[in-house]
């Protein structure tokens, strides 16, 4: 089955603009080409892409995991092309970064923020998500990088550039609650509240359950969330506790209140060492190296 980029493309416009007559318009080409392009391109997956109507189309449910498909390929093939036309002169390209929401984002948005001053037509990408989802972003050739959370215990498989900033575990509570006037939170504090904590299972989840010690059986995890925000909206409405990094962002109603005694970690940024990497990643790369030389040099000067 041979897939043409530029038939994806009308696929896409198609999906977006929800009718063919304006996808057409948009595309500059005819109606009836349109819908000769999109038939075939159904006949060639042999699956229905479209519930048609008179006057709208709407994705069936092969339509829609083909367009997340379609997304990441047109994607791919974009930054292939930049990457096969720059040179050392007019670097470009796209770098993707998987995140965890925590402190240290700031401290990769500066670096990211001081190499574009010397190469600005390489943009960056950054998408939220916990050790987990970063890793499987970047086994699936979605993401380049990846700013990951100690504990990691898969770090040894990736070259890494350590972050400074240190994260601190603790708690979202909400202003209703009677635990956010606390200064502090104590293992078995949060015994007989409904929390909102990250997912069950992973290495982090297990850490927390190590502070916690006898008192881990006894929570009630009434909800679990990959990315903060979405964990924060649901402790929000029931008015109770998230369990969570540090934040660097104010959420109205809610109050942070430290682990007591403290949980801190590190980060790190990882990547595959592999031949296959863009000159734009190459670039980067050489940046943060230069980076740990010079607060090496530094630290050996004092």
């Amino acid at each position: 089955m041979r897939m043409d980029l530029r038939v994806l493309g009308y696929f896409l416009a198609v999906t977006e603009e929800q009718n063919i007559t304006r996808a057409a318009e948009r595309l500059h080409i005819t109606q009836p080409t349109l819908s000769r392009q999109l038939m075939q391109l159904e006949r060639e997956l042999g699956a229905r892409l479209f519930e048609r109507t008179n006057h709208s189309v709407k994705l069936t449910a092969e339509g829609m995991m083909f367009r997340r498909r379609a997304q990441e390929i047109l994607e791919l093939a974009a930054r292939a092309r930049e990457e096969v036309v720059a040179d050392s002169e007019n670097l470009r390209g796209r770098i993707s970064i998987g995140c965890w929401e925590m402190r240290s984002v700031e401290e990769l948005s500066k670096l990211i923020a001081d190499f574009q001053q010397a190469f600005p037509a390489v943009k960056f990408l950054l998408y939220s998500g916990n050790n987990e989802d970063i890793e499987a972003g970047m086994a699936q050739g979605n993401l380049d990088m990846g700013l990951f959370l100690e504990p990691f215990p898969a770090a040894e498989r990736y070259a890494t550039h350590k972050m400074k900033t240190i994260e601190e575990w603790g708690t979202l509570i909400h202003e209703a609650h009677p635990l956010a006037q606390r200064d502090c939170i104590r293992p078995g504090d949060l015994v007989g509240t409904k929390v909102v904590t990250v997912n069950l299972g992973t290495p982090v989840h297990k850490m927390l359950g190590k502070w916690s010690g006898e008192y881990t059986p006894a929570m009630d995890f009434c909800v679990n969330y990959n990315v903060l925000s979405n964990g924060v909206v649901a402790a929000e409405v029931r008015q109770g506790v998230v369990i969570c990094l540090k934040p660097l962002a104010q959420y109205e109603h809610m109050h942070y209140v430290p682990f007591q005694p403290r949980l801190q970690f590190g980060s790190l940024l990882a990547w595959r060492s592999e031949e296959t990497q863009s000159r734009a990643l190459k670039k980067f790369i050489a940046f943060l190296r230069e980076k740990e030389e010079k607060g090496h040099e530094k630290d050996s000067a004092k």
